[in-house]
């Protein structure tokens, strides 16, 4: 596949982005009943992994071009090579846009892929990525992703995943001596300063920034910290926004906003943490009826008054169970907004964008959002990844393209050239 002529890479990508977009309400549906998100969720999902591979296609020959320098110090060219084989692993809450962030920039580099996606949700990504060339799809749990890890032939390992698979994922690449991007979990804030000013809409968004696929998103809104002057307002305009927007129903119904968390375990967990919340005092405020039936539905919930060192505040809740917390100083609240392991992604919320920009400067983030979050946030041209326990690496951008490279230099100094004078023996060369 490295092989190939960079245009003949590129155009696959077109295509696969063309029949991915021919294919989605199949793959929307499909993908739906095996993970239980909302159907409409999954249109936008399988439609904007094609507008990412369509522009993987436009950008990368320029991204990923040989550079070419020649002076009197010399001539230099800089030529980016592909790894070999890549090993991307998936998750299953938004399996297909997860996996072209890696398929993509790695096919058009010239690597080839094997994607081990998630047990949970493994049908629909695999239609999608047998729309590409030079990939293959491997099925199976823990132990096929370590012999995939640690095989002689991975030359870099992608992941995307909790905070546990991925310590034990770079400790099997590490001993193999294996690059890896690792985008793992977060325990997202969302600082709202005193002079925020949210419509009714901005509301709307940022229900849905914490509860689409029922809060199981890496970069959900999971920490809300309002002003303490200002919490009443807050709260009622928020509990409008959610009995607006949030259906809490079958995936597969078009009207659904939120489906059921993945499995019976992750829905014994969120129940756990807002348990214990409301065991530590916290006020428990529903948004919403879960349907009777099959599926692990559970309720949209508001958790008012909680500690901050309850388990639904300090880990990722990773469900629809979400805090607001108060605070009276922007100093206060940075402090506690930065007291957590994990730092993927934030958000601050204000009337003023300098000031807001300024405070997420302040912010142990990889990728802070002003004004929203989550979704509606994202940008093509916008490097994600994490910090601290979140990972390391970059999608999206350029740095995503460049992740899937290694850079090789060639250089004739300027001294040894035809008419150079040569250095000295045991000289170095000028630092200029």
């Amino acid at each position: 596949w490295s092989g190939q002529p960079a245009g003949t890479r590129l155009a696959a990508l077109g295509r696969a982005a063309d029949e991915l977009d021919a294919r989605r309400p199949e793959l929307a549906a499909l993908l739906a009943r095996e993970s239980g998100k909302p159907v409409s969720d999954c249109h936008g999902e399988i439609g904007f992994a094609a507008t990412y591979l369509r522009w993987v296609r436009d950008q990368a020959s320029e991204v990923l071009r040989p550079r070419d320098t020649d002076g009197s110090h010399g001539r230099i060219t800089l030529a980016r090579r592909p790894f070999g084989v890549v090993a991307a692993i998936t998750p299953w809450n938004a399996p297909i846009i997860l996996s072209m962030l890696k398929l993509g920039p790695a096919i058009a580099a010239g690597n080839a892929v094997v994607l081990k996606p998630s047990p949970l949700a493994p049908l629909a990504v695999t239609a999608a990525a047998e729309l590409l060339p030079a990939t293959r799809v491997l099925h199976g749990g823990p132990d096929t992703v370590r012999a995939l890890v640690t095989h002689p032939l991975v030359r870099k390992v992608a992941f995307t995943g909790g905070e546990q698979a991925g310590r034990a994922i770079a400790a099997a690449a590490g001993g193999a001596l294996t690059p890896t991007l690792l985008e793992l979990g977060g325990n997202d804030p969302a600082l709202f300063l005193d002079d925020f000013a949210l419509t009714p809409g901005d509301f709307e968004r940022l229900v849905l920034a914490s509860f689409a696929t029922a809060g199981q998103v890496c970069m959900a809104a999971k920490r809300l910290y309002v002003p303490e002057t200002r919490l009443i307002e807050f709260v009622e305009s928020y509990i409008a926004a959610a009995q607006r927007i949030l259906i809490v129903g079958e995936p597969t119904d078009e009207r659904t906003t939120m489906g059921p968390v993945i499995t019976r375990a992750a829905a014994e967990r969120v129940t756990g943490l807002v348990t214990d919340a409301r065991n530590r005092g916290a006020r428990i405020v529903p948004l919403g009826s879960a349907p009777a039936g099959d599926g692990y539905f559970l309720d949209p919930v508001l958790v008012l008054d909680a500690p901050d060192d309850a388990d639904l505040v300090r880990v990722e809740q990773f469900g629809p169970a979400v805090p607001i917390l108060t605070y009276r100083e922007e100093a206060e609240v940075l402090a506690r907004a930065n007291d957590s392991e994990l730092g993927l992604a934030a958000s601050v919320w204000s009337a003023d964008e300098d000031r807001a920009f300024a405070v997420a400067a302040r912010i142990e983030a990889g990728f802070t959002f002003v004004n929203t979050h989550n979704r509606t946030g994202m940008s093509l041209h916008t490097p994600f990844g994490g910090t601290k326990n979140s990972g390391f690496g970059r999608e999206y951008a350029e740095e995503g393209l460049l992740e899937y490279v290694q850079t090789t230099a060639t250089h004739a100094p300027g001294a040894f050239r035809a008419g150079g004078a040569g250095l000295p023996a045991g000289a170095y060369p000028d630092a200029r």
